[in-house]
């Protein structure tokens, strides 16, 4: 781990592109399966005055990069009309997995770029080793973190489409509590967590080779 000021930079970059990228295709998605309310309320951009969350989006990754924990965070979420969907349910939860898809993609493709121009394991020097490296596993982080069942994260979303009306209403009644508990989840238990979140990023690392023979 460094600490240099420089290498933060790039890191405070690499989150802000891949969230505005993962709320940008939440809103996308809405909005093709008929609900305006992103565009309306000016979400659909790569502002990122639009989209960055000055806790999720800056705060929470430069400290779990300080600390040498998995890097993750989020942004201001994205508004979604539920009723103005098609499909409803299914249709949230295919705007709920656009998000951890398209950071899941976004880790493939820098993958594929850095793995066949040897970027990724340094042959074009340290910093862009780094950038590769650290570009890969933190939209792995966005997506497996995205993807936790809990209110209001994306899982919870997809979660809701495929579960009986019971816990529908258990999952609607944490709502409003969810991302006090994500946090709680954390705070005592942040080294299952990283432990957890490490071994998801690379198992998945793992398929990426797979898949180009390695």
């Amino acid at each position: 781990m460094n600490l240099n000021f420089g290498y933060i930079v790039i890191i405070l970059v690499i989150v802000v592109f891949s969230v505005i990228l993962h709320e940008l295709s939440h809103g996308i998605v809405a909005y093709w399966l008929g609900d305006r309310t992103a565009k309306d309320a000016g979400r659909l951009t790569f502002n990122p005055i639009k989209h960055v969350d000055p806790y999720m989006s800056i705060l929470v990754p430069v400290i779990l990069y300080i600390l040498g924990a998995p890097v993750f965070g989020g942004a201001k979420p994205v508004p979604v009309n539920y009723h103005n969907l098609k499909w409803r349910e299914w249709g949230m939860a295919l705007v709920a997995l656009a998000g951890p898809f398209t950071n899941f993609l976004l880790a493939f493709i820098f993958f594929l770029v850095g793995h066949f121009t040897g970027l990724a394991y340094g042959a074009g020097g340290e910093l862009w080793q780094f950038i590769f490296t650290e570009f890969i596993y933190i939209n792995l982080g966005f997506m497996i973190f995205n993807l936790i069942p809990i209110p209001p994260l994306d899982g919870s979303r997809i979660l809701y489409a495929i579960s009986p009306d019971g816990f529908r209403n258990v999952l609607a009644g944490i709502e409003r509590y969810g991302i006090i508990i994500v946090y709680l989840l954390i705070f005592f238990f942040g080294e299952v967590f990283s432990h957890l979140m490490i071994n998801g990023m690379n198992g998945i690392l793992h398929f990426f080779y797979f898949i180009v023979g390695s």
